[in-house]
């Protein structure tokens, strides 16, 4: 646990309201849709667009996972 809370320490905030939970998300899918459309820029490049494409799935896994773990975390499943 101890872990995850150094890898996505905005997922472990004090969250008592649904409100706050739902501006979690929001940061979370605001930052992959900002690298999304990064990605989607540098993409057309050949050499690059595979690296970038690597490196999307990888930050769009992180965002997925820093969501699902604050509404874990919400939903008081863990600690």
């Amino acid at each position: 646990m101890a872990t995850l809370k150094r890898l996505f320490p905005y997922s472990f905030n004090a969250k008592k309201t649904l409100g706050a939970l739902i501006i979690n998300i929001i940061v979370y899918v605001v930052v992959g849709a900002i690298a999304g459309a990064l990605i989607g820029i540098l993409a057309g490049i050949p050499i690059v667009g595979l690296i970038v494409g690597i490196v999307g799935g990888l930050i769009d896994l992180y965002v997925f996972v820093g969501a699902l773990l604050s509404i874990l975390h919400y939903l008081k499943v863990i600690k």
